[in-house]
C-alpha cells in the first residue's frame, strides 16, 4: 500500500513539473527570452535576372519567366522572408505544447488515482 502511495507522488509531480516546464518554455518563447526550435528552416535563394535590362521578351517562356520574377519582387516587399517559416514553427511549438500538457495532465490525474485508491 505504501509503494503505490509513493508512485502516486511521484507521477502527480512528474505531470505538474513536464506542464508547469512546458509553460515555462512557451512564455519564453513567445517573450522572446528563449530561442524559438527550428522546425522548419527555408534557405534563402537569388533569382539571377534572365534577361538583361532593356530587352524585350520576345518567347513566351521569356515574358512568363520575367512576370514570375516581378511577382516575387513585390512579394518580398509585402511579406518578410522568414515570416513563413516563423509561423508554421509557432503553430509547431504550440502544438507539441498541447501534446506534452495533456500528457502531463494525464500522468498527473493517475498520480491521483493511485493516491486516492
Amino acid at each position: 500500500m505504501e509503494l503505490t502511495k509513493i508512485f502516486g507522488w511521484v507521477l502527480l509531480i512528474a505531470g505538474a513539473g513536464i506542464i508547469f516546464w512546458t509553460l515555462y518554455s512557451s512564455y519564453n518563447i513567445f517573450t522572446a527570452k528563449a530561442v524559438l526550435p527550428e522546425f522548419f528552416k527555408i534557405e534563402a535563394r537569388e533569382i539571377a535576372p534572365t534577361a538583361p535590362e532593356g530587352k524585350v521578351p520576345t518567347s513566351p517562356e521569356e515574358i512568363q519567366k520575367q512576370l514570375g520574377e516581378m511577382i516575387g519582387e513585390q512579394l518580398k516587399g509585402l511579406l518578410p522572408t522568414d515570416f513563413l517559416p516563423k509561423i508554421l514553427n509557432l503553430a509547431v511549438w504550440s502544438m507539441l505544447a498541447g501534446i506534452l500538457i495533456f500528457g502531463g495532465s494525464q500522468i498527473s490525474s493517475l498520480g491521483i488515482k493511485l493516491l486516492k485508491g
